[in-house]
């Protein structure tokens, strides 16, 4: 990682925030356990010091998606217990996962019937089955689910810990779809021997009670985004990125900025060129789109994003404020990551998952 002098953007990750937002959605979802998903590198932000601060903080089940996540998750947990479940574990891996103590998450009835062969022979193993009450996408369909509940009296071998789901539609919450999810899920886990059960995601979190069952998987709100985009977003900000101005120019009207000359200067200003690119997760669709802030003042965007620059129309903003070295506002008080995802045309999600690797990572606030 580079250092704060070599960096062009310094990327501040608040882990006080983090856990406050955990500590709130648990709060809310209280007396479900509320899990922390810190799958991607807890969404771009660091899956280590963000795991170990929601750890100390009382935090003891995670979700990550693949053994790997798991295995090195497990390695910075090594100071206390956890639980650790695996979204998408792999195929032939048993002992790897068993020996790891990790919970596999099982989405295909292949998957069940292999982890009851693998607890005939080596003693049954925490599991989790997860059903597909909606989103044709991982879990077990219809005809599968039939086919594992026939199974009967042989899934008491299973190990079976948690029943889940996935909610298609929890950021809104007037969607019929995720009234008619639950019930889906509440008949099916009720074919399933007993086990804990868990359907709400961070949006599902605010849809209520109901939703909350046994177990809450907290993921986007824990960094700060919003669970519903039609409302107020309660959850702390968590990440700050600031990037440095390398040159200052004075242009005329007439003058076009960058590749394609998509810019075109229709009066005298003061641009600012700064060192991030869509090589660092500053996406190319900001282009002529997206803003900053120095100080207090708004500065467009203007031209394209090319891979290692992107130039701000500084006009407007203070001069002593403006210079190379100096550093302007990219992610922040002022730009949320959500209203950054909102003038790229894509999601909090895409913004926090693809900040770059060349930043300068500075983290604040361990709980």
């Amino acid at each position: 990682m580079a250092t704060a002098e070599q960096a062009g953007a310094i990327l501040t990750i608040d882990l006080a925030a983090i856990v406050e937002n955990w500590r709130f959605l648990a709060a809310r979802s209280h007396p479900a356990t509320c899990t922390a998903v810190v799958k991607a590198n807890a969404y771009g932000l660091g899956i280590l010091p963000v795991a170990r601060a929601l750890h100390r903080a009382g935090c003891r089940g995670f979700f990550v998606s693949s053994l790997d996540e798991a295995i090195e998750l497990r390695g910075a947990l090594a100071d206390g217990a956890a639980t650790i479940w695996i979204f998408n574990p792999p195929y032939g891996a048993e002992d790897e996962i068993a020996n790891g103590g990790f919970v596999p998450c099982l989405s295909r009835a292949d998957d069940v019937e292999r982890w009851l062969g693998f607890g005939r022979t080596k003693g049954p193993r925490r599991v989790a089955i997860k059903i597909d009450t909606g989103m044709a996408r991982l879990g077990l369909p219809g005809d599968e689910f039939e086919r594992v509940v026939a199974l009967g009296p042989a899934l008491a071998g299973l190990g079976l810990d948690l029943v889940m789901s996935h909610l298609a539609c929890a950021d809104e919450p007037a969607n019929p779809m995720n009234r008619l999810q639950l019930t889906r899920f509440t008949a099916a886990r009720a074919r399933l021997p007993r086990a804990r059960a868990s359907l709400a995601n961070s949006a599902g979190i605010f849809l209520g009670p109901d939703y909350h069952l046994d177990l809450v998987r907290a993921g986007a709100a824990l960094y700060g985004l919003a669970p519903h985009a039609a409302a107020a977003n309660p959850m702390r900000q968590a990440v700050r990125l600031d990037g440095r101005i390398l040159q200052v120019r004075d242009v005329d009207a007439g003058g076009t900025v960058g590749y394609g000359a998509t810019h075109r200067v229709n009066r005298r200003c003061r641009l600012a060129t700064v060192a991030v690119g869509y090589a660092d997760g500053y996406l190319r669709s900001l282009s002529n789109r997206g803003a900053a802030y120095v100080g207090d003042v708004r500065v467009p965007l203007v031209g394209r994003v090319s891979m290692d620059l992107v130039t701000f129309d500084v006009t407007e903003a203070p001069a002593a404020l403006v210079h190379p070295g100096a550093y302007v506002e990219l992610l922040g008080p002022n730009v949320t990551p959500d209203a950054l995802a909102t003038l790229a045309g894509t999601i909090g999600y895409e913004i926090l998952t693809g900040l770059g690797r060349r930043y300068h990572r500075v983290y604040q606030g361990d709980a």
